[in-house]
């Protein structure tokens, strides 16, 4: 089992913030794509790992590619990987997914990923406030979203998630209800939502720092309030939350609508990264590319990888372990650890036990509810120093 992440960096403008790498170098699409079909040779899938189980487009806006680069894509991605080998007309064994801005949505790319292999469809909603979307310079208007969906389902996608944003400055804990009735109308099979980050770096962290008004956070109480009403309002509505920021409703036959990809993260499953600043994960090893755009279409243009590697120790390989199965529903199975961390696990989650932070179920310990909303200071218990 693996995953296959590619990063396309492009964007028609910057969401102020935004700290994922990208560039609105949008004349050097053609270029960047031949870097990435090279890439893809450089980096054969291992056969300890094969086959794929799921495939993901990030950016960025993948959706900022033209046609015929995406076509381009999905015909070097199966040269390669050989995914209609494996799969043939079973393409919905394997989750592909393609993030999109809700304004690229037109009906031709609705086609155009009706007749690529992509079955999972991931937008940026963030909010439905005109004002507010205007706040974090996105390009797309609340009524696009609405109209999106409604493409992809006539192009036959049956898979749409759809990222939300709540803690924006001044917003009020009745804007965010109406922001999630709003969501849950589309009645889409995923929901991602994480609060407004001020990342060192950003535009919206310098406005920040200048102490103009329009940009100061909210109370950390009203945020606990909005984290609340999400968990309890999409839970209510037959969502499953199944990680701190994501939720999936129930398949028909009894399955969930996880995201597969994003799930290998959690659950330490290999994945392979294509494109600049994309990451690549070999249960030993981790590695990343340059994130530099001509850097990177350079390095591979003369046939070698721009990345960098760390070989992961047992102390490393834990902590990842504490910082991305602890975020799951399910959590840690404590007998799959060794001795040596099963002891030491159990030692620093006391406290967070006693306080009703954490629990053990059925051998595995998880966040409470309480925990939820101080994961990071109970995960930061836990890491092996």
């Amino acid at each position: 089992m693996a995953g296959l992440y590619i990063h396309i960096p492009f964007c028609a403008s910057r969401c102020i913030y935004c700290g994922f790498y990208s560039t609105t170098q949008l004349s050097q699409q053609d270029r960047y794509v031949d870097a990435l079909c090279k890439e893809m040779e450089l980096r054969p899938l291992n056969a300890a790992f094969s086959p794929l189980t799921s495939i993901y487009l990030g950016g960025g806006t993948p959706s900022q590619l033209s046609s015929h680069n995406l076509e381009r894509l999905f015909l070097y991605i199966n040269k390669v990987y050989g995914i209609n080998k494996v799969y043939g007309e079973n393409l919905g064994d394997i989750e592909i997914t393609m993030e999109c801005n809700p304004d690229d949505v037109t009906e031709e790319l609705a086609a155009l990923l009706s007749r690529l292999p992509v079955n999972r469809v991931s937008m940026g909603a963030q909010t439905f406030s005109d004002k507010r979307l205007q706040l974090l310079r996105r390009r797309h208007h609340a009524q696009q979203v609405d109209e999106a969906v409604e493409r992809l389902r006539k192009a036959g996608i049956e898979n749409i998630s759809i990222d939300l944003m709540f803690g924006f400055p001044n917003e009020t804990l009745l804007e965010w209800e109406h922001d999630l009735e709003r969501a849950l109308s589309l009645q889409v099979e995923h929901i991602s939502a994480y609060s407004l980050m001020y990342e060192e770096g950003t535009q919206l962290c310098q406005l920040k720092d200048q102490g103009l008004r329009a940009y100061t956070p909210i109370s950390d109480e009203l945020s606990r309030q909005m984290y609340e009403v999400l968990k309890d309002r999409l839970e209510q509505a037959g969502y499953e939350h199944y990680e701190i920021s994501n939720f999936a409703r129930r398949r028909t036959d009894g399955g969930s609508w996880r995201s597969r990809h994003n799930s290998s993260y959690w659950q330490g499953i290999p994945y392979i990264g294509i494109g600049a600043a994309a990451h690549s994960y070999q249960l030993n090893t981790r590695s990343w590319n340059v994130s530099d755009l001509n850097a990177y279409m350079r390095a591979i243009e003369s046939g070698k990888l721009p990345s960098e590697e760390e070989v992961l120790d047992e102390d490393t390989r834990y902590n990842d372990l504490i910082t991305t199965a602890m975020r799951t529903r399910e959590g840690i199975c404590i007998e799959q650890l060794s001795d040596k961390y099963r002891t030491y696990l159990l030692q620093t989650a006391s406290r967070s036990l006693q306080h009703g932070l954490l629990t053990i179920e059925n051998g595995y310990l998880h966040l409470t509810r309480e925990g939820l909303f101080v994961s990071d200071d109970v995960m930061s218990d836990l890491i092996y120093l």
